[in-house]
């Protein structure tokens, strides 16, 4: 065996959990699995596996190698479809970082949408709404929403994402609408506690900005709370229309101060400059952008 099959058999060591499982799905001997992996280990300089008589957990070192193994093995795989004229066929691992209330809603119909297009691939999702590392968690492609300014990052717009500050009627019926920005500072506001700011920045119909400072009623890290307290009468809400449309389609949440704009952001594809971006990869942002779009489904 060569080098890359020392790596096959290493990444299955891992996904396996341990040396013996790894044997058995393999249909070899367990001596051979530890000798191979003895030899990539020798090769290396470095100690990969931390192994005891059951199982084997990775090393920092091993850490970084599985990563970046796993990448070149799918790589390579990707290459022989496409030398065997499959170019329809795309097959190794895309690992996802997407946001947790996009991502549910929105993203994961159109990944089940692509997987039943390309079976053969396998997809890792990480849904956070925190910004990861992108290069120390392994990740091949991420979707922010944001007013992106990393220039260490190569983007690609997906969406655009719009706002609107919502109330129920029955919030409304009690405690009256607002009718300018100031008047929001009588009312109760909810607060998504993730955002960069701690104001909400309007804009009027003259240009004019305005900033509110927010003293929330209710503070949380999770749109889909806020708007579920919103529509329980709990407060105001500023949120983006991929969460609120529904219920604003239904009647639950009323728009309210809709002469005032707040700040245009967008879901962005992302990766890493230094990373090859797989065609598999390539693909999923194609079609990212196909389906949503410049007027995306929740707004139309």
């Amino acid at each position: 065996m060569g080098q890359l099959e020392d790596m096959q058999v290493f990444i299955r060591v891992v996904d396996a959990g341990g040396i013996s499982k790894a044997a058995e799905q393999l249909s070899i001997a367990k001596s051979a699995v530890s000798r191979r992996l003895a030899d990539l280990e020798s090769r290396l300089g470095v100690r990969l596996l931390n192994r005891t008589t059951r199982i084997s957990s990775l090393t920092e070192a091993g850490k970084g190698f599985y990563q970046r193994s796993k990448k070149i093995i799918d790589d390579v795989t990707e290459l022989n479809a496409l030398t065997n004229k499959s170019n329809s066929t795309l097959a190794g691992t895309i690992n996802l970082a997407l946001p947790l209330s996009f991502g549910l809603a929105h993203l994961a119909p159109a990944i089940d949408d692509f997987i039943k297009l390309h079976p053969q691939l396998s997809i890792t999702i990480n849904f956070s709404d925190q910004q990861l590392n992108l290069i120390e968690e392994g990740i091949d492609l991420a979707v922010r929403i944001a007013d992106l300014k990393d220039s260490s990052l190569m983007a690609r717009r997906i969406a655009p994402i719009k706002t609107l500050i919502c109330a129920s009627p029955a919030y409304l019926q009690k405690h009256g609408t607002p009718k300018t920005a100031d008047d929001l500072k009588q009312h109760a506001l909810l607060y998504y506690n993730l955002s960069s700011s701690s104001t909400w920045q309007l804009k009027d119909a003259q240009g004019k900005q305005h900033s509110i400072n927010v003293k929330a009623k209710i503070i949380a890290n999770n749109g889909e709370f806020l708007k579920g307290m919103a529509i329980a009468d709990h407060g105001i809400v500023l949120m983006p229309t991929f969460i609120l449309w529904q219920a604003v389609a239904k009647g639950e949440l009323l728009p309210i101060l809709s002469d005032y704009t707040t700040q245009q952001l967008n879901a962005y594809a992302v990766y890493p400059q230094t990373r090859y971006l797989s065609q598999r990869t390539r693909i999923l942002i194609d079609f990212l952008v196909e389906r949503f779009g410049d007027t995306p489904y929740w707004d139309q």
